[in-house]
């Protein structure tokens, strides 16, 4: 995901938190830059399944509604934005969140009905296909019918997977997708935090009706509240800190392969957190979703520049 900032309020933002800025830079410091990557991606895909873990009680929409409003809540605070914008910035962060709000509605949607690891794969075909078509080498042909592939060997063996939830699945990957072009605007407009902490409160905004309308009072409860939080952090403060801090110090080539791990990762948490078992053929189709995706980016020309304004993606999107 690329993180999306909004400049005016930065400079006095970052000088209110120096001292908290350059002791987490020194912790951060001191972890090498893919061991940050693998981190980041732990901790979302745990927290998804954390937050699957949570449905029966506020359902997935307002597990949804739930973390969004609380990573927006901790992001407000720590970047403190300025809402001074023109109508075309406001355009971009309003669409940003629009669009991260409803990658986050389907993939829990589709993460109620078919196994963590599953819906994750199937959602990875959003960015890949941003990848495959964005560079227009032969060879991406390949990794392209890997791709299609894998998901089609995930879908149809060992006894299948509900249809809606991989319709789900591959909503938010379309969306997913289309985040990656909107988060692209939004950070050549804008710099700094404060974009993501404006799209996130916007993303929360639009996720909270449908999150209201399926839980109710249920999200007032204390527990759920707290459970929330702990979803908010580590599905959206903690990735996206760790990643960020990744990509100032690494390649985001090398950063777009380490990514790439995202769905064998969703697996493994499904089946420690959840107990979620996979069929032998479906653990080949994740395999092959994520060569597909190694390859796709791991044999992109000219990504090895690094680049402060490339951002985590939002696994905001499981």
């Amino acid at each position: 995901m690329h993180v999306a900032q909004v400049g005016s309020g930065a400079s006095s933002s970052r000088r209110s938190l120096f001292s908290v800025e350059n002791v987490s830079a020194r912790a951060l410091g001191a972890i090498p830059p893919p061991m940050l990557v693998l981190l980041g991606v732990i901790s979302l895909q745990v927290g998804a399944a954390f937050a699957k873990q949570l449905f029966t009680t506020a359902g997935a929409s307002g597990v949804v509604a739930l973390r969004l409003t609380f990573a927006a809540v901790i992001l407000l605070a720590v970047w403190r934005p300025s809402l001074r914008m023109d109508r075309k910035t406001l355009a971009v962060v309003a669409g940003y969140g629009a669009v991260l709000a409803g990658m986050n509605v389907c993939i829990y949607q589709a993460f109620e009905r078919i196994p963590l690891g599953a819906a994750v794969t199937i959602e990875f075909l959003g960015p890949l296909a941003v990848a495959v078509i964005g560079s227009r080498r032969k060879l991406d042909i390949v990794w392209a019918v890997l791709a299609g592939t894998g998901v089609v060997l995930l879908a149809r063996v060992e006894g299948g997977l509900d249809w809606v939830g991989v319709a789900f699945a591959l909503m938010a990957g379309a969306l997913w997708a289309g985040y990656i072009l909107v988060g692209a605007k939004l950070g050549s407009r804008t710099s700094g935090g404060s974009g993501l902490a404006l799209g996130m409160a916007f993303g929360a905004l639009v996720a909270a009706p449908f999150g209201i309308a399926e839980a109710g009072t249920a999200l007032l409860d204390p527990a759920v509240l707290i459970a929330g939080l702990v979803v908010a952090l580590m599905s959206s403060v903690v990735p996206y800190s760790l990643e960020l801090e990744a990509l100032r110090r690494m390649p985001p080539r090398v950063f777009g392969v380490l990514m790439s791990l995202e769905p064998a990762v969703a697996a493994l948490a499904g089946l420690l957190v959840l107990g979620e078992m996979l069929g032998g053929w479906q653990w080949v189709a994740i395999g092959c979703v994520v060569a597909a995706s190694v390859g796709a980016v791991g044999s992109t020309k000219g990504g090895d520049g690094k680049s402060d304004d490339a951002g985590p993606k939002d696994t905001g999107a499981n």
